[in-house]
């Protein structure tokens, strides 16, 4: 695509003495054929896909371009410099700087076309943007030997260069000598690239000092003015001095837009400052909507609210838009009432808006999402009373939240309901339903809703077989398992990391320790290679489960040699399978181990260990590993501190164990803590 831009970078060079000892350097130098005649071999069998200057508009790519170029420099006569500009500006448009440049090049010095003022200006802004402001001067000189005079666009290409290149000085010595010479009539324009310029260097004083001249001329500062200096004052933390250029601005009867509110906003630091900036532009505007959504912009829903308020007060009508960034917001923050209000006025209005309006999706999949399904249920009827259906998505999102708190009937009916909208499940929505039987162990109408998208043509991926595995082994029917893991490779799926784990831990959990050890044995003959070290704790845990030590000692030990890298919840489950079996003293040594071997305890480690050693009614052990918890900022799980009380219980022991339950609220407990092993 790009091999004739490559091309004509290489074979268009300008004539030695185009521009002067500038022009001659930007270009190496090519004593080779005609120009074109390398590059219009490539071009023959392209040229009839924009062989028109028409159809400059409708170029999208640059090899477009190059072949409607060289189609139009064949041409006898040549077409005039007003369509070789508009190639140039499509081009420019394109962002391709270089190539602009030298098609500039060819059409000036090897074409002969005569370029106007126009042309010259592309070229500058080309060299501009290229970071080559020098070139660009070097242009403005061609302007005044051809009798042409520069008007403010070419002055203001060149000091947004200036700028670009960081040349602060330079761009304000040219400002300086166009006011001074007149060169050209200013414009908002100029003093406003000149004040975003300045702004954007850091020089903010230089900037206001601009903008003064500018009040006191007759060349009034606009809005967009205005914004230039409030947002670059909020940016260095000056925020009063933002808050008094914009009551001057108010004060002159030039309106804030919703630029000089973010700009506002996202400088403001304190409540009182936001307070303060609500009460400034309620007086001076009643475009409060923008108000609104620059401060939802910002987070801060409670100010955004009180604006709303406020326009109600006034008879005064929030946008679609505006009501819509509240709601998405407040699901961001969990303010689910608020979001619901938010909604709900929405529906108030007399707007003709869209069922599927921004926001509305999250605020149902945050509901789900948090448990609130009947108010995701309510905020739905409502959109469908008011407005009309929503998206098919709300719909997904609603079956998901029905199945997560185990209200099988009810998915299923909003998933029956899809039909009568003329949808067609796919295999992520059967797996919302499958899922969610196989969580309430209604095994049977999972596998029948399985059988149901097999009949209906929807092939089951192999997420769906992950589902199922996990179904079928957690209700205790691993024979029927192992066929559908049988069934997925069948069928050509492969089986993923989720697909060996749900097999191994299924299995250990239906007694099948024996066979789960031959699943790992021949996956290790199948992959040649060593595995993931997860499968080797379901293993090590499932024999420890079942009180074969000796054999979980053994493949534990044997980890090392195959090259896996052990980790704290491998040693973890030994430490839980030490004390399981009546071993504390190995379970001591492991932890030693683990600190020689680079890996120290976690949370969990501290809760197993101090589990155990209160589960012998060994209390100085447990005191001890609890001083260690204390000390690495770690907490006790809620069954740990049950077992912490029940050592007070004991008439035989005065527990060491009592500074630590003061020291530990059950109010600060993490039931979490050490669960997983």
């Amino acid at each position: 695509m790009k091999m004739k831009a490559i091309l004509l970078r290489q074979f268009i060079k300008p004539s030695p003495n185009c521009y002067g000892s500038e022009g001659k350097s930007i270009f190496s130098r090519h004593n080779s054929l005609s120009p074109l005649s390398v590059f219009r071999c490539f071009c023959t069998k392209t040229v009839s896909r924009c062989n028109s200057i028409d159809k400059i508009q409708n170029i999208k790519v640059l090899d477009d371009a190059l072949c409607l170029y060289d189609s139009v420099s064949r041409k006898q006569p040549l077409p005039s410099v007003i369509q070789f500009n508009q190639l140039l500006s499509r081009v420019v448009n394109l962002k391709e700087y270089s190539a602009a440049i030298q098609l500039f090049n060819d059409i000036n010095c090897n074409l002969g076309v005569s370029v106007d003022d126009c042309t010259m200006n592309i070229a500058i802004k080309c060299y501009c943007l290229s970071n080559r402001v020098d070139y660009g001067f070097s242009i403005l000189g061609r302007f005044f030997k051809r009798g042409y005079v520069p008007d403010v666009l070419t002055f203001d290409t060149l000091l947004k260069g200036l700028f670009r290149e960081n040349k602060i000085r330079e761009a304000q010595k040219l400002f300086r000598k166009m006011v001074k010479e007149e060169l050209c009539e200013l414009n908002v324009a100029t003093y406003g690239t000149m004040i975003d310029g300045l702004c954007k260097s850091g020089n903010t004083r230089m900037a206001i000092k601009m903008l003064s001249v500018m009040e006191k001329g007759s060349c009034k500062p606009d809005t967009c003015v205005y914004n230039m200096v409030i947002n670059s004052l909020c940016n260095d933390e000056m925020v009063d001095s933002a808050l008094k250029i914009f009551d001057e601005m108010c004060e002159k009867g030039i309106h804030p837009c919703e630029g000089t509110f973010k700009a506002l906003s996202y400088g403001l630091r304190r409540g009182s400052e936001i307070k303060k900036l609500i009460k400034k532009m309620i007086v001076y505007t009643d475009r409060l909507d923008e108000l609104a959504e620059a401060l939802c912009d910002r987070g801060l829903v409670y100010e955004a609210k009180n604006v709303l308020d406020i326009m109600k007060e006034r008879n005064l009508k929030p946008s679609v838009s505006t009501l819509s960034y509240l709601m998405d917001e407040c699901c961001s923050q969990g303010r689910y009432k608020d979001a619901i209000d938010a909604f709900d006025s929405l529906c108030e209005l007399d707007y003709k808006i869209c069922p599927n309006v921004f926001g509305f999706d999250k605020l149902i999949d945050c509901l789900c999402g948090e448990g609130l399904v009947d108010e995701a249920k309510d905020v739905v009827d409502n959109m469908k009373q008011r407005i009309g259906n929503p998206d098919v998505i709300v719909y997904f999102s609603l079956m998901d939240g029905y199945c997560q708190l185990g209200r099988m009937d009810e998915a299923r009916n909003v998933f029956d309901s899809l039909a009568g909208m003329n949808f067609a499940p796919d295999v992520w929505d059967y797996d919302i339903l499958i899922e969610g039987y196989c969580k309430k162990m209604k095994i049977d109408d999972a596998m029948d809703i399985f059988c149901e998208m097999r009949r209906k043509g929807v092939k089951p991926d192999v997420s769906t077989y992950n589902t199922i595995l996990q179904g079928l082994f957690h209700g205790g029917r691993f024979s029927d398992a192992l066929e559908i893991f049988d069934e997925l490779q069948a069928v050509g799926l492969k089986p993923t990391f989720d697909t060996y784990s749900n097999m191994l831990n299924g299995l250990c959990m239906n007694g099948q320790i024996e066979r789960a050890a031959l699943f790992l044995d021949e996956l290790e003959r199948r992959e040649g290679e060593c595995l993931d070290i997860t499968y080797y704790n379901i293993i090590i845990d499932g024999l420890c489960e079942a009180k074969k030590l000796d054999a979980a000692r053994a493949i534990f030990r044997d980890l090392s040699a195959k090259g896996v890298t052990l980790a704290v919840v491998t040693y973890n489950i030994m430490i839980k399978g030490c004390f399981h079996n009546g071993l504390p003293e190995e379970a001591k040594d492991l932890l030693v181990e683990m600190e020689e071997a680079d890996l120290y305890p976690d949370e969990c480690t501290y809760n197993l260990v101090v589990q155990g050693f209160l589960m012998r009614r060994e209390y100085d052990d447990a005191a001890k590993f609890l001083e260690e918890m204390a000390a690495n900022i770690y907490s006790p799980s809620s069954s740990v501190y049950a077992l912490m009380l029940d050592s007070l219980d004991t008439k035989k022991h005065d527990s060491p164990i009592l500074k630590f339950i003061k020291k530990w609220a059950p109010s600060t407990l993490n039931p979490e803590n050490g669960s997983k092993n």
